[in-house]
């Protein structure tokens, strides 16, 4: 199992927007694609980041999940659009888990 984790800021002002959209909008089209562990925004530090962490069997498994999702008409026109928008930048991380970790 790898883990995934994507950190998004957002523009000054959007944060709600850009959840809401998210949440609406994008999640039920990527729910067909891979498996969200958890979803989280700052509060303290760095400002309007949200921070989701996805889980895939391995890079061969993230890599076609990812091919599929971005052959999926609806995230290309209905999320992928009004989601940049509101972006400043995005970081991508793949972590995998110790062996004593609560998940993995």
């Amino acid at each position: 199992m790898i883990f995934e984790m994507r950190t998004y800021t957002i523009k000054i002002g959007k944060l709600k927007n850009y959840i809401d959209h998210f949440e609406k909008v994008g999640m039920p089209i990527i729910s067909n694609y891979a498996t969200l562990v958890g979803y989280w925004y700052t509060d303290i530090g760095e400002l309007n980041q949200v921070i989701h962490i996805w889980s895939y069997s391995d890079l061969n498994d993230r890599a076609k999940k990812r091919k599929e999702l971005y052959q999926d008409n609806a995230w290309l026109t209905e999320f992928i659009p009004s989601a940049m928008e509101m972006l400043e930048k995005q970081e991508s991380k793949i972590i995998s888990a110790v062996n004593f970790s609560p998940i993995k």
